[in-house]
């Protein structure tokens, strides 16, 4: 699943190529919003909210997911789009470009003034312009018995990580994914850390694994195999908040487990 850096760049790069252009069309392949047209309408703005990604015009914010497998990709009028076009679930043109979102999980359009609904449970974006470290922390040492590992994913707890972040963050301080929260020796540390890593991604993109995916390859610190197993992730439903298992990788050595 995209994490936060990649719809920041998205937002990013959406904004390069939208942000003050007059739309000359709109494309909204999505049943409830078929009938929408934001022909004339100027692009005022192109913001990300951990993995939450706003356009706005004048009247409407255009609310966008990736989910699993959704991207953002901008093309010159006329240029052949690079994905099939039957996975296109939105299109918005310009007299020089086709912003394209291709198999975006979410598609919603928003009164300007109700965007805040669609964000208002989450914590700090840890990407955001308003990050407050703080709050993370108090926001984790609610549950001090979920395993860091889970409560790092749960956007409810700070906004923008991801599967993949979640690993290296435990890898970089030395914490095995399944400690609960209220175990980890320097939880303060452990957040900071989390948003060092993520700045690092979006400054100096691609950010290469330590862990991630490394099942069976060497510790860069080590030498030690890398491990990997499953560990419940946050997947909320319509009145609950469920749990399904995720691949976490460690190291064995330089992370222990909590059990041992």
């Amino acid at each position: 699943m995209p994490e936060g850096d990649t719809v920041y760049l998205a937002a990013a790069r959406l904004r390069a190529a939208l942000a003050g252009k007059t739309l000359t069309a709109s494309d909204f392949r999505v049943p409830r919003y078929a009938t929408v047209d934001l022909r004339d309408q100027v692009v005022e703005s192109v913001g990300s909210y951990g993995k939450h990604l706003f356009i706005r015009t004048p009247t409407v914010s255009i609310h966008t997911h990736l989910k699993m497998e959704g991207t953002w990709r901008v093309f010159h009028c006329g240029q052949r789009w690079t994905k099939p076009r039957v996975t296109a679930r939105l299109v918005l043109r310009t007299d020089e470009v086709e912003a394209v979102g291709f198999s975006l999980g979410k598609v919603e359009v928003l009164r300007v003034a109700d965007e805040h609904t669609v964000i208002d449970h989450l914590g700090p974006d840890l990407l955001g312009p308003d990050w407050d470290v703080a709050e993370a922390v108090r926001r984790l040492e609610r549950y001090p018995d979920q395993p860091i590992g889970v409560a790092l994913l749960d956007q409810r707890n700070l906004a923008g990580i991801g599967n993949i972040y979640r690993s290296e963050i435990c890898f970089l301080r030395r914490v095995h994914p399944a400690t609960p929260v209220g175990q980890v020796p320097d939880l303060l540390a452990l957040v900071h850390e989390a948003h060092r890593v993520m700045l690092e991604a979006v400054r100096k993109p691609p950010r290469r694994e330590l862990v991630y995916g490394r099942t069976r390859r060497s510790c860069q610190r080590c030498g030690t195999p890398i491990a990997s197993r499953l560990l419940g992730d946050p997947a909320p439903t319509s009145d609950r908040i469920a749990y399904r298992e995720r691949g976490i990788y460690f190291c064995p050595r330089c992370q222990p487990s909590p059990d041992a």
